[in-house]
């Protein structure tokens, strides 16, 4: 008999012909009218080459998703999209070009970004579009498109309206690297090694010594006030007391307050402008005056005396050196210490008062906090994630910044009174070299003119309404039905997007959350550019193809654990694929019939075909496509081909009608229960043997089928059978003598002594098996 699978290997060049096939005939076109599934997909950010094989698994699985709901009857709408505005952009032009942003005329650099954008956007939808992602390719949309800004701008300007906007000076977060703030949710920590400085200061009143540590000596020209705990008896003489600031000469308070931990460094602190967001906290809370100490360029301003104009790191050994020559330093301890990083360029931030615009959220929290316990979260665990950022949050969002690649606020200030004018809502507006829409300023009506604001918004305004621009045209398809993202950015694109949204909506932008796990690496560390250890996913794609490299991050991890990668991984998924081509050729040798009853063996693989569906719908109803991968490949191998496939070969061979139904039969179910993880394989199979795409199918249903086989102990007997005749060095084509076999198999007797080729059997209550 000819199998109708002709090849003897599936071939991933087939993958290719498959994408042109599915283009041709529009087959994820979405349809509206019947009930929808609508995806808030992230617009993937290009930033520089490889792109993460992480992401590239991500991006995987949200197709997955969207394939899922598909064949649940849902009409899908997966719009795809490409991040191109902010600090990432900017960041990697300037490597790209060996320059920075103050070294070329904003046009310029402006185009230099676009320019390397449009290559790496380029080489990221190839990808996506290989790995077989069923998004609408031919609309996706770009963030810094004149239309996405202007909505951008247009929520900036309702929010504003509403009185939600407002700009004052503020200490921030501030990255040199970057030349801008940061939001708190731009900064990430990591320990790293630094000197704490045992420092002496004398007291004025008693002109005794008392001991300081510090990590940050050169904020000493900013200390305001020294503090001892209260609780902590060494220093109950000293608070109303002053201190005198070593070096400087100037003479500070000593308080007693909670902020000194007794148990840390000698039990006292400085409080200084700015150390970290303590004492920011402390300067408002005891009114004291602030000292600007650094500048935005990272240096020391004129109130460090001899220090101004010094780097930071430049400023700290120098005093320590000259304290130490004073001989003012008791002792130095090295330590681990929890430094604040630019989340894009990796640099510590410092706390510089500047002047920002800034977005109202602290108002919010606790409609933030409603919001999250309503949403339905993939895995459920995840939405401690987003409760642990919003219970964090203390300040609102500036959402100004100083670079250039980024939506433009729509400002222009008034050159006689000062005051901001803001257009109408609608167009895409560019205040740094565009003259305002109106002649005469709203607040004072002079005509002297206008100064255009030179500023941009932080990337997160921009992201953070995808859910308004993807339902734009179609007000019904909001809220989305489901935000998938990875839990790296949830205390940014998710906390963010719930925040405006509803500020304008007054609705949560979508109902369900999926939240995926990081790629790590084959130790389990995460995987970075700046570590080298990132995966390009480009030639995994080409040497096993999309569906090995699809069927390996379903298979990998549970939804929200994180994954590790590795050819070798991959690889080895790729052998399911083989396992499931043999099947499917071996099968499409024999003709699909109709049964009008089926034998007990077929009712019997029927039976587990039941409980195989049950699983996997589990896993798809939970998003989580862990289950049915594992579920299915371990039901193939272990169940379906060795202990079904090789026992009816005998009647399917004689063209059985029972048997050839139930093998066609479970096929098909097992082809639509994979669709949504290995689209290519199985519909070139579908397609093949039955005629159409799979991809118009709904899942299989389990059809309740009744067995009297105990299936543990048919694959015992099995593979007992076969280890004897291995252990004898026989083929298992062997003839078995004679053969008792255990009475609660007899339905099935006729099957096991075909296909054990075996010459006598007669039931008993064990088996035995006598060879000649």
């Amino acid at each position: 008999m000819q199998p109708k699978l002709k090849e003897k290997r599936w071939d991933k060049a087939k993958e290719q012909l498959l994408l042109g096939l599915w283009e041709k005939e529009k087959l994820y076109k979405f349809r509206p009218g019947r009930k929808i599934f609508s995806i808030d997909t992230p617009p993937p950010y290009p930033s520089g080459r490889p792109w993460h094989i992480g992401a590239a698994a991500h991006y995987s699985q949200i197709d997955m998703i969207a394939r899922t709901a598909r064949m649940q009857g849902f009409s899908v709408y997966f719009p795809i999209g490409i991040d191109r505005n902010g600090l990432p952009v900017e960041l990697y032009t300037e490597r790209k070009y060996g320059i920075h942003l103050q070294d070329v005329s904003r046009e310029e650099f402006i185009k230099l970004c676009r320019s390397s954008l449009d290559d790496l956007e380029a080489e990221m939808l190839e990808i996506m579009r290989k790995m077989g992602l069923s998004c609408d390719f031919q609309n996706y949309y770009r963030t810094d498109s004149d239309e996405y800004r202007a909505l951008t701008q247009q929520t900036f300007i309702w929010l504003w309206e509403k009185g939600l906007i407002y700009e004052d000076t503020r200490p921030n977060n501030y990255c040199f690297d970057c030349g801008t703030t940061l939001a708190d949710a731009e900064v990430i920590y990591e320990e790293r090694p630094t000197w704490l400085v045992y420092i002496k200061f004398r007291v004025k009143e008693t002109g005794e010594d008392i001991l300081i540590a510090t990590t940050r000596p050169e904020l000493l020209c900013a200390c305001q006030a020294v503090a001892v705990n209260p609780q902590d008896s060494r220093y109950n003489h000293l608070p109303g007391k002053h201190a005198v600031l070593p070096l400087y000469g100037r003479e500070v308070q000593i308080i007693a307050h909670p902020v000194a931990k007794p148990e840390f460094g000698s039990g006292i602190v400085m409080i200084c402008s700015y150390g970290d967001y303590t004492d920011v906290r402390l300067f408002r809370e005891l009114g004291l005056p602030e000292i600007i100490a650094i500048n935005p360029e990272g240096k020391l301003t004129h109130v460090a005396g001899p220090y101004a104009g010094m780097r930071i790191e430049e400023a700290r050994k120098q005093i320590i050196k000259d304290l130490e020559e004073l001989g003012l330093v008791e002792k130095k301890e090295k330590l681990m210490h929890r430094t604040p990083l630019c989340e894009r360029s990796k640099t510590p931030i410092e706390i510089i008062p500047m002047r920002e615009w800034y977005l109202k959220q602290t108002d919010f929290l606790e409609e933030m906090r409603k919001i999250a316990e309503e949403l339905e979260w993939h895995p459920s665990a995840s939405k401690q994630l987003l409760l642990n950022w919003i219970n964090s949050v203390t300040l609102d969002w500036p959402v100004s910044r100083r670079r250039y690649y980024g939506t433009e606020i729509p400002i222009w200030y008034c050159k006689s009174c000062g005051k901001p004018n803001l257009p109408k809502p609608g167009k895409y507006w560019k205040p740094w070299c565009e003259d305002p829409p109106f002649s005469a300023c709203q607040h004072c009506g002079s005509r002297a003119g206008f100064e255009g604001e030179t500023r941009t918004f932080d990337t997160w305004m921009d992201s953070s309404i995808s859910p308004l621009f993807t339902s734009r045209k179609d007000r019904k398809l909001y809220p989305i039905t489901l935000r998938p993202q990875g839990k790296d950015i949830v205390r940014t694109w998710l906390y963010y997007t719930l925040l405006r949204c509803w500020q304008l909506t007054g609705k949560s932008p979508f109902k369900k959350v999926w939240i995926m796990g990081y790629g790590v690496d084959e130790h389990g560390q995460k995987m970075s550019k700046s570590k080298g250890n990132v995966i390009d996913p480009i030639p995994i794609l080409e040497k096993l193809g999309a569906d090995a490299f699809r069927f390996w991050s379903a298979t990998e991890a549970s939804l929200g654990s994180d994954f590790r990668c590795s050819e070798a991984r991959i690889q080895a998924a790729s052998k399911f694929l083989t396992k499931l081509w043999n099947v499917s050729r071996f099968i499409s040798a024999f003709p699909e019939k109709k049964a009008q009853k089926l034998e007990p063996l077929d009712s019997w693989i029927l039976s587990e075909l039941d409980k195989l569906i049950k699983e996997c719908m589990r896993g798809y109803e939970e998003l989580n496509f862990f289950v049915p991968s594992n579920a299915i490949r371990d039901w193939v191998w272990n169940i379906f081909a060795p202990h079904y496939l090789e026992l009816v070969k005998p009647r399917a061979y004689s063209e059985d009608p029972s048997a050839c139904f139930t093998m066609h039969y479970c096929l098909r179910a097992l082809l639509e229960l994979l669709a949504p993880i290995c689209p290519f394989i199985t519909d070139y199979i579908y397609r093949e043997l039955y005629g159409k795409s799979v991809h118009l199918e709904l899942f299989p249903k389990p059809a309740k089928h009744r067995t009297q086989i105990n299936t543990e102990e048919l694959i015992e007997l099995n593979s007992r059978i076969w280890k004897e005749k291995k252990e004898r060095g026989l083929s298992l084509k062997a003839e078995i003598q004679e053969m008792v076999l255990p009475e609660n198999l007899a339905v099935i007797q006729d099957d096991l002594k075909a296909a054990h080729n075996v010459k006598s059997l007669r039931l008993g209550k064990e088996l035995e098996i006598k060879f000649g």
